[in-house]
């Protein structure tokens, strides 16, 4: 088994704000495995966030023995980055040497299209009235916030786009008080979800406190493991592959998270359709799915995703599974 890492990079649409920083670019590494003649394929986007570089990813895979199972992947790395691209290369060398499917491979239902949010960069509020105006026409709206001053932000998207729905992320950015103070104006804006409002490390201020709105665990939920840490504090968990470490262990962890009463969010970090592919598998049938990486790019692979008014499409399978 042979496997390729490559670094790429995608140009953004335009510049891409959270309250962590901005950025012009994806960049991501492209991760391919071939054996017997048949190739599979991966996209990863390490996350600074999670101390993860083009450089240490592409480290942590040189290191991977020089022929495995996909279960057998599952303890040779952690859940992150690495794991994802190989773990998503070897379902796609699978259903290459099966002649099928990933879907079918893994037991699922046929996919078929899902409603994306559309996000929005943090901005002045009147240049996000301004995204929200152009985007109006987009049945569901995320919006980047996570600073003491949000609120005339908000109220701008909502003049911008009165009859998309609303969710929010606050990137970890905001403090229990601000959360606090924002909560009661969620239900008037018509605010469906609101995305990590709390640093994870600070999270248990959210237990006892008043959710309008559910509230969901992005940077607190990676994998299996992190759902018995928040009980109590969220109501829905989003689910990217870049934090699980894969579709095997994201399929895993969708199914515990439903059995224990959490909603489902299906999200991503910024790259392209080969990144995504895998996750519209996931994002079938959850409460929000958040797709939109190859909507923010200005280039993308040769067979992207396909977008219209249905949603995001699974892909075909000159791009994957």
């Amino acid at each position: 088994m042979k496997i390729t890492v490559t670094p790429d990079v995608f140009k953004l649409a335009q510049v891409f704000t959270i309250s962590r920083g901005s950025r012009t670019e994806a960049k991501v590494l492209t991760v391919k495995i071939e054996k017997d003649g048949v190739t599979g394929w991966g996209e990863c986007v390490p996350y600074a966030r999670y101390d993860e570089t083009l450089d240490s990813v592409t480290a942590e895979i040189a290191g991977l023995p020089t022929d495995f199972t996909r279960d057998e992947l599952q303890s040779l790395l952690p859940a992150g980055a690495a794991r994802n691209a190989v773990d998503c290369a070897l379902w796609d060398l699978e259903a290459k040497q099966a002649g099928k499917p990933v879907w079918e491979l893994a037991g699922l239902p046929a996919p078929g299209p899902e409603i994306t949010a559309y996000t929005l960069s943090l901005d002045t509020p009147e240049k996000m009235q301004q995204q929200a105006a152009e985007n109006a026409f987009r049945p569901l709206l995320k919006i980047k916030l996570g600073t003491p001053d949000d609120m005339p932000r908000l109220e701008a998207v909502r003049a911008g786009a009165p009859e998309s729905k609303i969710i929010i992320d606050a990137n970890e950015g905001w403090s229990a008080e601000v959360y606090s103070d924002l909560a009661p104006h969620l239900v008037r804006l018509g605010v469906e979800l609101v995305e990590q409002p709390l640093p994870a490390g600070e999270d248990d201020a959210l237990i006892g406190m008043d959710r309008p709105v559910p509230v969901c665990a992005d940077e607190s939920c990676h994998d299996r493991t992190s759902l018995s840490k928040l009980k109590g504090k969220y109501d829905v968990v989003n689910i990217k592959l870049d934090k699980t470490g894969g579709l095997t262990e994201a399929l895993k962890l969708r199914e515990d998270a439903l059995a224990e009463g959490y909603d489902v969010m299906v999200g991503c970090m910024v790259g392209s359709s080969l990144a995504m592919a895998p996750a519209t598998l996931l994002a079938q049938g959850v409460v929000f799915t958040d797709l939109d990486g190859p909507l923010l790019l200005a280039e993308d692979r040769d067979e992207p995703l396909h977008f219209d008014v249905a949603g995001v499409h699974p892909p075909k399978p000159a791009l994957w599974g």
